[in-house]
């Protein structure tokens, strides 16, 4: 018996490596945690078999209690996280990805500092491996350099447009998590999360890495992932910038200056697409509010008039965080 609160492990699954899977829940199976559930929902994958998937989770999880469901049709990352948020039961969420390796501190942590700083949410830096689970950076700062951490309250401006908490480093209250549904559409589980912590109270980042954080080809977060031409650009970088913001302002219409700020967000971001399509005054406007992000709008209004070679030139300088 404990005292302790309940951490629910929030887990979505789709067409796993089973030997990265199996990493991972080793890695559960030994957090120094002494309250924990795990929550798992796998996402119709096409080639990897549920049963499997049970099989293995069977065979690596066994002190900590288990829910393992099969989402009926594939709903992606974004909604099967969003279920799983419906579904659990506990004090706070952990979410979880299917091939990281947790280090077995890392709950305690995380539990220990949101309740020390009265946060709606923490996070921790990670140690960067790769395929191979080779050890390639001991931060993410090191292969994302334009990544930077952030505590405090009032931090929602500065996440309208990036984010600098990563789902699986996450701890926050079950309640606040619950809040947020529905989550937003364009938005990664884990960016609107913060941000949405961000409008009800204090964010936290721990500068210890407390995961190993595995970078391969599949990851979905990876920079620039997709990018081919300016065409792809837009719709990728930009069509979903304006999607996303086009949502919070409703989102958050009750909160004025938070509002506000979303608004001239929007401006930005539609300018920035005006500005590719070489419409008049798209230039001043993204000029005008750079702010939201001084790279991004100093790259654009120089990249979009090159031609799509000199253009993708740039961008795989990005991927290659050489920009």
């Amino acid at each position: 018996m404990t005292d302790k609160p309940m951490i629910a492990i929030l887990m979505a699954i789709y067409e796993p490596r089973m030997d990265w899977l199996r990493e991972q829940l080793i890695s559960l199976e030994q957090q120094t945690y002494p309250n924990l559930r795990l929550y798992v929902r796998e996402d119709a994958s096409p080639t990897v078999s549920f049963d499997a998937v049970c099989s293995m989770i069977q065979s690596c999880i066994h002190r900590i209690p288990v829910e393992i469901y099969r989402n009926e049709q594939n709903l992606g990352s974004n909604r099967t996280f969003e279920r799983l948020t419906l579904e659990a039961k506990g004090d706070f969420f952990a979410y979880c990805d299917q091939d990281d390796i947790w280090l077995p501190e890392k709950l305690s942590v995380l539990q220990e500092t949101i309740e020390k700083t009265q946060s709606e949410m923490v996070c921790s830096d990670m140690y960067i491996i790769d395929g191979d689970g080779k050890q390639v950076a001991d931060s993410i700062t090191k292969v994302r350099r334009h990544h930077i951490f952030r505590s405090g309250e009032g931090l929602a401006r500065q996440l309208l447009i990036s984010n600098f908490a990563a789902g699986c480093t996450v701890l926050i209250r079950a309640d606040t998590a619950r809040a947020a549904v529905p989550f937003c559409p364009g938005m990664v589980h884990d960016h609107y999360l913060t941000l949405f912590s961000a409008t009800r109270g204090k964010v936290v980042s721990l500068s210890d890495p407390l995961i190993r954080y595995r970078i391969h080809l599949d990851n979905q977060t990876l920079v620039m992932a997709g990018v081919t031409d300016k065409k792809s650009y837009i719709r990728i970088r930009i069509d979903q910038l304006i999607e996303r913001l086009t949502s919070l302002e409703q989102r958050f219409a009750d909160l004025p200056e938070l509002h506000k700020e979303i608004t001239e967000a929007l401006a930005w971001a539609k300018a920035r697409k005006a500005l590719f399509h070489h419409k008049p005054g798209a230039f001043g406007t993204v000029l005008r509010y750079r702010r939201f992000n001084p790279q991004v709008s100093l790259f654009e209004l120089f990249g979009s008039f090159l031609p799509d070679s000199l253009f993708m030139l740039l961008i795989n300088g990005v991927k290659k965080n050489v920009i």
